[in-house]
């Protein structure tokens, strides 16, 4: 099995091979020359640039278990959300240059320390410099599972590539409507691009399949962060999920909204979400026969004010 991920891999790393000489990654397809030190929409440049990385407690109970997810936390985003609440890294560009050796190192301490998996976070604009780090790894010894974990604004294209090599896909559907998606993250296209790849993701590793202790070994979540206002226009999202992936698929219907970045310049974005707004959505999934999956606590009030991270547990659906 690890011979054969590692064979994908090195084919994935010859198709890649002048990639970032004319940048076509992600649906954003800027065509720059990234080995010149260009950047284009992401403001990643040709090196990788790496936040943190740890193990983390934080991710879906499959994803965390009881030993963290080994996660990798890149710097830069192809998406622009004005209540990003990770902005120190994804747009302010906090983070330090990362070789592949280095990344590759990074891979191996963190399955040493006894993460259940290697937990890509924001990795679309990086796939070229990880897949060099992970072919390194891999001939290391680097055995656990490789999560992507991304916002969702991928191109179906880079995602094929990936057949054989990520093991569980971790996306976002950030919206429904691609009106949306540009007045709130200026990601033109968004609904219809992250759809497309979310049925190549589902075709490479079907429903989500967990080990005897519950731990993610095959699979896909699929992550709905709720917006105010219905902004998200998540209900829509779930009738795709329902009719076009699975109703076997298995969801985290997310309530941690807080205003952010700037979203407080936006009045509809200036509060969480209700606890109506939320409720509804769980509702809806069950009516979907949507039944698998991860909901969190109830939010507060319209009017309450999220300080910090708002990270809440998950509890099943």
């Amino acid at each position: 099995m690890l011979s054969e991920k590692l064979a994908r891999v090195k084919a994935a790393n010859i198709a890649l091979k002048d990639s970032l000489s004319h940048c076509m990654i992600c649906p954003r397809k800027c065509g720059v020359d990234r080995t010149k030190g260009k950047a284009g929409y992401c403001k990643a440049k040709e090196k990788c640039v790496v936040y943190s990385y740890s193990s983390h407690q934080g991710e879906e109970p499959p994803i965390s278990g009881s030993r963290g997810s080994g996660t990798i936390f890149f710097t830069h985003c192809n998406m622009r959300c004005v209540y990003c609440q990770n902005y120190s890294f994804s747009q302010l560009g906090s983070g330090q240059e990362t070789s592949t050796d280095k990344l590759s190192r990074m891979m191996l301490h963190l399955e040493k320390t006894g993460c259940h998996n290697i937990n890509l976070v924001t990795p679309t604009h990086f796939v070229p410099q990880i897949l060099l780090a992970l072919e390194k790894a891999l001939e290391d010894g680097l055995k656990i599972p490789i999560v992507y974990n991304t916002s969702g604004y991928e191109l179906p294209e880079t995602i094929k590539l990936l057949e054989g090599i990520v093991d569980i896909y971790l996306p976002d559907m950030r919206y429904s409507d691609n009106s949306m998606a540009k007045k709130y993250s200026d990601a033109p296209g968004y609904a219809d691009t992250n759809r497309s790849s979310i049925k190549v993701m589902q075709e490479q590793v079907g429903d989500l399949v967990m080990d005897e202790a519950g731990i993610a070994k095959r699979g896909m979540i699929i992550r709905l962060l709720a917006l105010p206002g219905g902004i998200s226009g998540t209900e829509d999202s779930l009738k795709f999920i329902s009719k076009d992936i699975s109703k076997s698929a298995y969801l985290s219907i997310m309530s941690q909204y807080y205003p952010a970045y700037k979203s407080l310049e936006y009045k509809e974005l200036s509060s969480g979400i209700t606890s109506d707004e939320y409720a509804n959505i769980v509702d809806a999934a069950h009516e979907m026969g949507l039944n698998n999956g991860w909901v969190q606590e109830t939010p507060g009030k319209t009017d309450e004010k999220f300080l910090g991270t708002n990270i809440k547990p998950r509890t099943e659906i």
